[in-house]
């Protein structure tokens, strides 16, 4: 019987698909029914399958090399000023590898960052923009 209850360890996550720090450039990805218990390297990989086949994704979003997540915002949390995403609790926001999504602070209706880690280095040491 379906009660229409989402089970706990499903959850809806938005996913902001980072190409550009310094010119703002990315795409929010909806991602529904994602089990919370995986890991994250398990769900980097989804996304990235995902991504590479969504249709009315851009080619230069679909190829692009992401490489890391990081949560930008929890349902019913304060939301960042930053355009993208914040550049402070990297240690407690990057999404490490060998910890399930619950382990690592996902919850339902997270926002999460998928980005080059690289990119976000060099933006992160002079976080300006070209707008």
């Amino acid at each position: 019987m379906n009660t229409g209850f989402v089970m706990s360890s499903e959850a809806v996550l938005t996913v902001r698909l980072v190409r550009s720090f310094e010119h703002r450039n990315f795409k929010p990805v909806v991602f529904r029914g994602v089990n919370l218990d995986q890991t994250v390297e398990d769900f980097v990989e989804l996304v990235r399958n995902d991504i590479s086949k969504r249709e009315g994704l851009p080619p230069p979003f679909k190829k692009f090399g992401y490489d890391t997540m990081k949560v930008i915002h929890q349902a019913h949390g304060a939301k960042t000023n930053e355009l993208v995403m914040g550049l402070e609790d990297d240690d407690k926001l990057i999404l490490r590898e060998g910890l399930s999504l619950k382990a690592a602070g996902v919850a339902n209706e997270t926002e999460l960052a998928f980005f080059r880690r690289e990119d976000y280095e060099i933006y992160k040491a002079n976080p300006k923009t070209s707008w």
